[in-house]
């Protein structure tokens, strides 16, 4: 079966617009920071900004010059960071080469941080703690699953790539001892021995290493689940672009092979942007406690 990601996180989106639209006073708000032109980024600032329309949260975009300093980045996430009507911001990466990604990331305030990548956030999400902010990925994936009614309690999975925005909270989220959780969790990466006769005997597969393509069917054992992160751009001379978008499994050998896979593009992307939103709105409701 091929996973309608698109219409399960419209699904979330209506919810999330149902119960936004009964919030009396002010919206949730959302801060995105644009630094530089990169098209892609730029195509998915407009993606996450549209959504926050749809539901009815607000957004702030700012766009910033490639060349501005660090120090100059930094006060504009600080000025965001003690505005009130903010409760989300989101840094859109990648940042141009002279800026410290890490140091960006961690200057957001952890009770806005809705991307979930501060270390206070990993830190929580790592001792199980319900009140952090989970990175958007993973989430979505963990959502994606339970909307499917794929248990994942008791099940081998492999997560192949060990990101700090995909993999490693994505294996974080699935061993917790919580409800969509409980799994027997492997990481498997570039050094891993004996690749394929590990990850033939997983349940459930979720790759993220941006290799297009690669996740083979003998990698696969039969009637498993495969969720695909990736985003390739390869070369396609039959197509008027010259290229087209696959992911880092091999989609056309493996979809009679599985029971579930999502496909690249419209899988596991509109989760991740369900999740920003879902991220965001959770920052605007405990904010209203503190």
């Amino acid at each position: 079966m091929i996973i309608d990601g698109k219409s399960i996180a419209k699904d979330i989106q209506v919810d999330l617009a149902r119960e936004i639209a009964q919030i009396k006073g002010r919206k949730p708000c959302l801060s995105v920071i644009l630094v530089g032109n990169h098209p892609s980024s730029e195509i998915y600032v407009k993606r996450k900004t549209d959504a926050c329309a749809e539901v009815g949260i607000q957004s702030k975009k700012i766009t910033l010059p490639d060349i501005i300093s660090q120090n100059e980045l930094l006060n504009q996430i600080e000025n965001l960071n003690r505005d009130p009507i903010v409760d989300g911001i989101l840094v859109q990466l990648p940042l141009p080469p002279h800026i410290n990604t890490s140091a960006i990331l961690q200057a957001v305030s952890p009770v806005k941080d809705v991307d979930g990548f501060h270390p206070f956030n990993i830190g929580k999400l790592m001792i199980g703690e319900p009140d952090c902010f989970s990175p958007c990925t993973p989430l979505g994936i963990q959502i994606l699953l339970a909307k499917l009614n794929i248990s994942v309690a008791g099940k081998h999975v492999a997560i192949v790539g060990r990101s700090n925005i995909v993999g490693k909270p994505m294996a974080a989220l699935l061993m917790q001892s919580a409800p969509q959780a409980n799994a027997t969790v492997t990481i498997l990466h570039s050094q891993s021995q004996n690749f394929t006769a590990i990850c033939s005997t997983c349940d459930i597969v979720i790759i993220a290493i941006g290799k297009p393509l690669f996740l083979k069917k003998e990698m696969v054992k039969p009637g498993a689940v495969v969720i695909d992160v990736g985003i390739n751009r390869i070369t396609d001379a039959s197509r008027k672009s010259g290229y087209r978008i696959v992911g880092d499994a091999d989609f056309e050998n493996l979809v009679n092979h599985c029971s579930y896979i999502t496909p690249v593009p419209g899988g596991v992307g509109p989760m991740t942007i369900a999740m920003l939103l879902s991220n965001t709105l959770k920052s605007f409701k405990q904010r209203q406690t503190l």
